[in-house]
């Protein structure tokens, strides 16, 4: 181990980009990739759940459609990311087809809340500071986006962290 290796890891930071470059190659094609397939899936979730609370409404003549009044994007789409990103595979179904997780810079999974709050941090910077916010990852070694270093997340490719961490 060299005195980088050690300075490295002595700011928490397990997953180095100059001797692992393969983590992080081809990182945002593959989150971008990960996106639309979620963005598709929480539009699928989205009208099941609002069908299901159709169907409700009927059935307690009319009483269940109050539950339209609520955020239901936002609640379909932050239980989606909590449960897929929270979850033991550390992935939404999007980033598992594209190839890629989330860990902690420390080298752990996130839980359910990290999930969500990425989430919300994401659709909070790209809304109030424009997409222009994700070049933020064209200038990160390690492919970051400003929501990631803000929680101190890491998106990397799952075959090479499965390889070098046995």
């Amino acid at each position: 181990m060299t005195h980088y290796d050690d300075a490295y890891r002595a700011a928490g930071q397990v997953f180095d980009p100059v001797r692992e470059p393969e983590l992080f190659d081809g990182v945002l094609a593959k989150r971008f990739f990960a996106f639309i397939v979620d963005a598709i899936l929480i539009g699928f979730f989205l009208l099941l759940a609002s069908i299901v609370i159709l169907a409700m409404g009927v059935i307690t003549l009319g009483v269940a459609w109050f539950l339209f009044a609520l955020p239901l994007f936002a609640i379909v789409a932050l239980l989606y990311v909590a449960l897929t990103l929270g979850g033991p595979k550390a992935a939404t179904p999007g980033m598992r087809l594209a190839g890629v997780t989330i860990r902690s810079t420390d080298g752990e999974r996130i839980g359910a809340i990290i999930a969500a709050a990425h989430a919300l941090l994401f659709w909070f910077s790209v809304s109030v500071l424009t997409p222009l916010v994700l070049l933020v990852g064209l200038f990160s070694n390690r492919k970051r986006l400003l929501h990631d270093m803000l929680l101190g997340t890491v998106i990397m490719n799952v075959d090479p962290l499965a390889r070098t961490r046995r």
